[in-house]
């Protein structure tokens, strides 16, 4: 599955690739961001990452019609902490557009795609978003060193996702801050909380952890902050929901369920 999405990726670097040599690659974003990890600090004991996202290879087309910039009005209202944004085009028909239109509400944003140049963290600096996720598993080692230390001299935020222990020490090792751990299974895509429940215990101190994937319920939500989550990331669940808003508003406990 992550080959696939890293094929996928080629012709954007390609362009970005032609848009360094023609000296013609975006500006770094020079106003303030929100701070990304700030926010969900500030959301304790447990914090809701909400997700605009379009599509997925498991669940297909999620709710076209909504804009971008409704949907993140609803997230707003409904205690969302910050903003998630699919920016892959092939598979989860995102777009950079959407961080723009998503900005006008003032959380702090999570650029989600599949980074895996130098050049796609500067694209990345020139948008508005706070933070950018990095795949642990997508990276050699120094490419994930490198990553992280032009993230953080760019001041962004770097989310590092891990799927397993391996990949936790891996992360650390490069210099990780915020850990993202996805309970999907990337052979059958089937997701299972026991993956948050057993990678918990690694946890160290000063780090911020986000539980992502298969978070279903008020109950998943505060079951994570009991197991030392600072925060769990939303997408599907709230997407694929009639109302979104209302749907996150009972994650956040703004709204009975």
């Amino acid at each position: 599955m992550l080959e696939k999405f890293r094929a996928a990726k080629a012709p954007a670097i390609k362009r970005l690739k032609e848009l360094e040599a023609a000296e013609k690659l975006p500006m770094p974003l020079t106003d303030k961001r929100p701070s990304f990890s700030d926010a969900l600090l500030a959301h304790g004991p447990i914090a809701v990452i909400a997700e605009y996202k379009r599509a997925s290879p498991s669940a297909g087309d999620i709710n076209l019609g909504l804009a971008p910039e409704d949907v993140a009005a609803l997230y707003a209202a409904a205690g969302a902490a910050a903003i998630s944004v699919l920016t892959e085009e092939t598979y989860f028909k995102g777009s950079l557009d959407s961080l723009e239109a998503i900005s006008a509400v003032g959380l702090p944003m999570l650029r989600k795609d599949f980074l895996l140049h130098p050049l796609q963290v500067a694209e990345t600096a020139a948008t508005k978003a706070s933070a950018l996720l990095l795949i642990a598993r997508m990276l050699t080692d120094p490419e994930l060193s490198e990553m992280l230390a032009l993230t953080y001299d760019a001041g962004l935020e770097a989310v590092v996702e891990v799927f397993d222990e391996a990949d936790l020490n891996r992360a650390e090792a490069a210099g990780a801050r915020i850990i993202q751990v996805n309970n999907r299974d990337l052979d059958t895509l089937e997701t299972d909380l026991a993956v948050s429940r057993r990678m918990v215990a690694r946890k160290r101190p000063g780090r911020i952890w986000i539980s992502a994937s298969g978070i279903t319920s008020r109950a998943d939500v505060l079951g994570m902050a009991t197991l030392g989550y600072n925060a769990v990331l939303v997408g599907t669940s709230i997407m694929a929901a009639p109302d979104p808003g209302a749907a996150l508003a009972i994650l956040t406990g703004k709204e009975p369920s």
